[in-house]
């Protein structure tokens, strides 16, 4: 009876704790500051060119105050909420940029993702005609390693040797062991950041096929080689050539061409690259527009941002007064 006493209050005692566990997860959860998150985007049929609206200022609106807000350069934005807002609880959104016509939406926070379309508004037309702008490319150098060609390399040396005198176990010695040789060598240096590739060296003249050449380390791309032979008859001349490589970082040029939606041009480009630039045709010229830290040109409106991989995207947006051709 005891037993059975002990066993029903451990049980009351979990029940309590458990559903006192829940009750603290359950308003820990309900004290949990909301968020709202989403994405702003140009209104168009075409979703080529929804492109994503930066600096467009965002307000959720309720019962408890305002939260304000901007877009990023990607049209993403983030809206933290009151921690005693529920999320059944209606929430007013109203998006404003003064290039586009604002839009109010009538939400509840209940998590889910938003995406905001908005409408370009209507610009009186230029006082000056259009400037047609065609034949965009994108221009950017890289910087890499480079080996150039500086130069070649071509030495002679001898080995002065007696033939068919007996070796007598002095060496050196022919391959044989039976006649008296002579080694002879040549060192070159291709200089400080410099070095010697595809080096070579050759028996020209004298009794070759009674010669053999000793270095083995003629391959190897180095500043320094040396080339030696060995000798077992008379005279013997050898050539030793060699191309004269520098390695050096300079920049590569690349361009590429932008894909254009609209009013907008869309390019990536690597996270090293330099000196970016537009080079487009206008008015019957072919002109070069450095972008610049800044991203400023006189026809355009550009954004960049980076990717997870670190490439970076460029969006340029047309100004009043401009279109592609």
């Amino acid at each position: 009876m005891r037993k059975a006493r002990s066993i029903s209050l451990s049980i009351m005692v979990a029940l309590v704790l458990g559903c006192t566990s829940l009750g603290l997860f359950v308003y820990r959860q309900s004290r949990r500051p909301l968020k709202i998150m989403g994405a702003v985007t140009v209104q168009d049929a075409d979703s080529r060119k929804q492109l994503p609206i930066a600096g467009v200022e965002i307000t959720a609106s309720n019962s408890l105050g305002d939260v304000v807000t901007k877009s990023d350069s990607s049209g993403f934005f983030i809206l933290k909420l009151r921690k005693t807002l529920r999320k059944a609880d209606g929430v007013k959104l109203r998006f404003r940029h003064p290039d586009y016509l604002p839009l109010d939406i009538e939400e509840t926070a209940d998590g889910k993702l938003y995406v905001a379309r908005l409408v370009l508004r209507a610009k009186d037309a230029p006082d000056r005609p259009t400037v047609a702008v065609g034949n965009v490319r994108v221009r950017y150098s890289i910087k890499a390693m480079r080996t150039m060609n500086i130069g070649s390399a071509v030495k002679t040396f001898e080995v002065d040797n007696i033939g068919n005198v007996p070796c007598m176990d002095k060496a050196p010695c022919s391959p044989d062991g039976k006649w008296k040789a002579a080694i002879g060598s040549l060192s070159l240096d291709a200089g400080v950041g410099n070095e010697f590739r595809n080096a070579r060296v050759s028996c020209i003249a004298g009794p070759c096929p009674f010669t053999r050449i000793e270095s083995d380390d003629m391959s190897k791309d180095s500043q320094k080689i040396t080339a030696s032979a060995r000798n077992w008859s008379y005279t013997a001349t050898f050539l030793v050539e060699a191309e004269v490589i520098h390695s050096m970082q300079s920049q590569i040029d690349h361009q590429s061409y932008p894909a254009i939606f609209g009013l907008a041009l869309n390019f990536t480009l690597p996270t090293d690259a330099e000196g970016v630039s537009l080079e487009a045709d206008m008015a019957g010229e072919t002109i070069i527009f450095p972008l610049g830290p800044d991203l400023l040109l006189s026809w355009a409106t550009c954004h960049a941002r980076t990717n997870q991989d670190q490439t970076i995207v460029y969006r340029c947006e047309l100004k009043p007064g401009y279109k592609f051709q």
